[in-house]
């Protein structure tokens, strides 16, 4: 069974596709695959289906940062997925990388990537790098691009991915996304890719004042929310963006 988010004139929930991975991690899903295509000089036979998703699912929902709608456009989402589900890479909802995580459904992605507003010059700090393909649309948004992944197996895979498809201001590094970057804080903007159960205090601390941070809060498979938090003098501004469904972060063993 597939659930998957239906568009209306509110926001739309991030649907995480429990029962379908549920059963891939029983019949297996065999292992992702690196044949990054096509090759120069020849035509993207994918370009036609992220124009549909970017009309269809994002901007139809309310996304206008023109921004973020080229970046949806131009960034190859089949390339981030596992080879053997590139045909449902511009659909309506998440799928599996393997490892339990999934890479995020793409009205989501662009959701987060509007909220953070960012400019050229900002300095982002991704918590869950996963696939590569959040930090991917962000690169096109932003400057300098750090992301953190918990598990070695996709942060190498993902480095390899954005290292040859060229996205250059992207360093990726295993680590504890709950402990940040704080060789290189304070960050213009942090997203968060899974959901803690509250809002991690060291992220917060390495955020910029009048900088923002987008993250999914609470419990794993309860709704949980979707919260934009801006940092001030005297604290921060919380506000409730959407009901959403995310993979937890993940803490060290």
């Amino acid at each position: 069974m597939m659930f998957r988010s239906r568009s209306s004139g509110k926001r739309a929930p991030h649907v995480l596709l429990g029962s379908l991975l549920w059963m891939l991690s029983l019949v297996g899903i065999p292992e992702f695959t690196m044949a990054l295509e096509p090759q120069p000089g020849t035509q993207d036979p994918f370009a036609e289906l992220r124009l549909e998703m970017v009309e269809r699912q994002i901007r139809k929902r309310g996304v206008r940062h023109q921004g973020v709608l080229r970046a949806m456009r131009d960034v190859p989402r089949h390339l981030f997925v596992p080879e053997e589900l590139r045909d449902q890479a511009y659909s309506d909802y998440p799928l599996s990388i393997g490892s339990g995580q999934t890479i995020s459904q793409p009205y989501i992605v662009a959701l987060m990537t509007e909220l953070l507003d960012l400019d050229g010059d900002d300095r982002v700090l991704e918590i869950g790098t996963g696939s590569g393909y959040q930090a991917a649309i962000l690169s096109q948004l932003t400057g300098k691009v750090y992301s953190i992944e918990i598990l070695d197996t996709l942060a190498e895979r993902a480095r390899a991915t954005l290292d040859q498809l060229g996205y250059s201001n992207v360093n990726v590094r295993t680590g504890d996304g709950y402990e940040g970057w704080p060789e290189e804080a304070p960050f213009d903007s942090i997203v968060v890719t899974a959901a803690p159960p509250e809002i991690p205090t060291k992220l917060l601390e390495q955020l910029k004042v009048g900088g923002k941070m987008v993250v999914p809060v609470g419990e794993y498979l309860q709704v949980q929310d979707l919260l934009e938090i801006t940092k001030t003098e005297n604290g921060t501004k919380e506000r409730r963006v959407a009901p959403v469904l995310f993979v937890p972060m993940v803490e060290p063993d």
